[in-house]
């Protein structure tokens, strides 16, 4: 899906932070216009119904090694996640239209600065952690999420603790009878139900990137969304989503349960509560599947594979990182060495 430049008819590339194709051979540039359709979401009870798409680029890459599937307009070699060869996808099956996308603001210079930056606190990382900022290293990859919209109802059963102090007697070490405040908690049975609305509940579309990790990069300014177009993909790789929507709407009640929670608490009242028992009931359900940009690299250190991401509109970095042991064992002689200089400073002071 290649849109050819108007000066030369080479293939164009979206340009982070613009709303520009760029050609990399002349540098003309073509203007996106706006999207006129506006961000749409399907019915998660209507799903069997849902549109599908055969590919969002005409090359389709396979790693063999971690299984990563992606698609670009160009040929690469290199797997972003693990560093593997890639080879070509034959595989069938189609997807999912995305239905919105966060479209790059950091280009590949910026992607790079943030890097370093980050390398130059990692105290003692190998040298080879460096390497992972040059050009060809970082690839700029939209990852699938998948957002979620429901109405929740819930019925709780629990217990609400009021504090009340009483006074006791006691000896102290002295043998002396003293008093003392103690407090203490009373509890009492509670019920009740408790609604909420969620709005886009965010949850990673794909396992080659950890939770944890994607969590990290957080905030995304997901009101600056656009609707899906394209253009916005040309020149960058996409990352096919292997977490279904089935699966995606059960981590997103995970999410929505850690809210409930606090709501049933809130409305438990007291001093402390206990919450034994929360049965919610899921109606008005939605889904769509959003591309977030992220710049990912990955370096191979002692046999073993560390990667690198980068939020591709902040900037934020998160990464494995190993430690070299050379760095650490001179660090700790050079420590010694200070120790043993102020140790032998302080006997001849006292001699």
């Amino acid at each position: 899906m290649m849109s050819p430049c108007d000066g030369c008819g080479a293939g164009v590339e979206f340009a982070p932070g613009t709303t520009l194709l760029r050609c990399p051979y002349c540098g003309h540039e073509q203007r996106i216009d706006p999207a006129e359709r506006t961000i749409a979401e399907h019915s998660y009870d209507a799903f069997l119904a849902k549109p599908r798409v055969v590919a969002l680029a005409p090359n389709r890459l396979v790693c063999p090694g971690c299984q990563a599937r992606t698609e670009s307009d160009a040929i690469s070699k290199l797997c972003q996640f693990c560093g593997g060869p890639l080879i070509a996808d034959v595989g069938s099956g189609d997807q999912i239209a995305p239905e919105a996308v966060l479209p790059f603001a950091l280009d590949r210079a910026g992607a790079r600065d943030a890097l370093r930056s980050w390398v130059r606190t990692r105290w003692f990382a190998p040298n080879r952690l460096k390497k992972v900022t040059e050009a060809e290293s970082m690839k700029s990859t939209y990852l699938p999420h998948w957002t979620f919209d429901a109405h929740t109802v819930s019925d709780y059963t629990g217990q609400r603790g009021e504090h009340y102090w009483e006074s006791e007697s006691y000896t102290d070490s002295e043998g002396k009878s003293r008093t003392r405040r103690v407090r203490k908690t009373r509890w009492y049975p509670a019920s009740g139900t408790v609604a909420r609305g969620f709005d886009d509940v965010l949850v990673p579309a794909t396992t080659h990137a950890t939770k944890e990790r994607l969590g990290k990069l957080e905030p995304w300014p997901l009101e600056r969304a656009t609707a899906f177009d394209t253009r916005f993909v040309t020149g960058h790789h996409s990352l096919r989503y292997d977490i279904e929507p089935q699966a995606g709407l059960e981590l997103a009640k995970q999410e929505m349960a850690e809210v409930i929670e606090q709501d049933v608490r809130h409305d438990i009242g007291g001093d402390v509560q206990r919450v034994h028992s929360v049965t919610t009931d899921y109606s008005s359900r939605y889904f769509k599947l959003l591309l977030l940009p992220v710049w990912i690299g990955c370096y191979l250190f002692g046999g073993t594979t560390y990667q690198v991401l980068i939020n591709g509109m902040s900037g934020e970095v998160d990464g494995d990182r190993p430690y070299s042991a050379l760095k650490i064992a001179f660090a700790v002689l050079a420590a010694l060495a200070v120790i043993g200089t102020g140790a032998w400073l302080y006997l001849r002071s006292q001699g």
